[in-house]
């Protein structure tokens, strides 16, 4: 079953809305891979999301949502 930051971005198609569920993912993929002591993974993860993070951040500011 997909989640909310899913629907979302499925939903709207936005690059905003795109960005902010990879962010979550992203997120998410950190800290298992921190969990399992793959710090290298975790950290390329941690940059990702940093990216997407500043591409809503940017949508929004722009008000594309």
């Amino acid at each position: 079953m997909p989640s909310e930051a899913a629907r979302e971005a499925n939903l709207t198609q936005s690059p905003g809305a795109t960005a902010r569920y990879i962010g979550t993912l992203t997120a998410e993929l950190a800290r298992l891979a921190r969990r399992h002591h793959l710090d290298t993974l975790a950290y390329i993860l941690d940059m990702a999301r940093l990216e997407a993070d500043q591409i809503a951040q940017n949508s929004r500011d722009a008000g594309h949502a």
